[in-house]
Formats: C-alpha cells, structure tokens, sequence
C-alpha cells in the first residue's frame, strides 16, 4: 500500500487552530502522512505542499465562514499546477449563515471539491472517506 500523503489546513484569514490539531491527529493516528500547514492558509500553498510532499488529497478547513469565498477556483488552480485528480475535501462551518447542507454540498462540488463536510462532522467520517477514496486512487495506479 502507498502512503497515503495529504496536505491539511485552515484556508483564508481564519485563526481557528483547535479542530486542525484534532483533524491532524485523528488521521495521524488512522494511519495517514499529514503536511498540516495551520491556520491561514492560501491556496498557493495548499498547493505547493501538495506538490513538495506528492500528497494525493488537500483537506480544507474553515470555521469562520468564509469558506465558499476561500475555496472558489482551487480545482482549477490544482489542474493548472499538474494536480488534477487529486483529492479535494473541505468542511467546518463553510458558509455564512444558517443554509441548508444540501445546498451547500452541491456548491462545494460545482466547485471541484470530492466531498463537503459540514459543521460538527465527526472525525471517522472523513477519516473513512478518505480510506475509500485513497483505495480508488491506489486501485487505478
């Protein structure tokens, strides 16, 4: 089995560190090769760790709102950079206000992203996700 590499961390000007070191330690723990790049992180960045470390998925964070702002124009930012099909995953609370999830969701994905994760996911959700994405990326290698 490949290592299963990815690049996590808080998109924008947004601070909130506390669910990033829980996010890194949960996929640390499941097994995962996680480049945690903190809080207020570009998109340039996210996209040079992926490159430095071959990650296979970038996992976003946002908690302050900001998010659909922050994420708009990262999957094409990544197939410019030579990233396409790599793994896109945001979630926290992403959006301003109370809207539904479903909405949301299928903004995210318009966007490019694979999988939106609202507030208050818990961490073996994403962490399951990623164990059957990462297997439908190591089945087609």
């Amino acid at each position: 089995m490949a290592e299963r590499r990815m690049v996590l961390g808080v998109i924008g000007a947004d601070v909130h560190a506390v669910g990033n070191q829980i996010l890194n330690y949960a996929f640390t723990e499941a097994g995962f090769s996680v480049v945690n790049l903190g809080v207020m992180v570009s998109q340039e960045e996210f996209i040079e760790a992926a490159i430095e470390s071959d990650a296979k998925a970038i996992v976003v964070s946002s908690l302050y709102g900001h998010g659909e702002l922050d994420c708009r124009g990262l999957r094409e930012k990544c197939d410019e950079a030579g990233l396409k099909g790599i793994l896109l995953y945001v979630g926290g609370n992403i959006v301003v206000g109370k809207q539904p999830f479903e909405e949301v969701e299928k903004r995210f994905k318009a966007m490019g992203f694979d999988k939106v994760f609202g507030p208050g996911t818990p961490p073996e959700v994403t962490i399951e996700a990623l164990k059957k994405d990462f297997e439908l990326l190591e089945a087609q290698a």
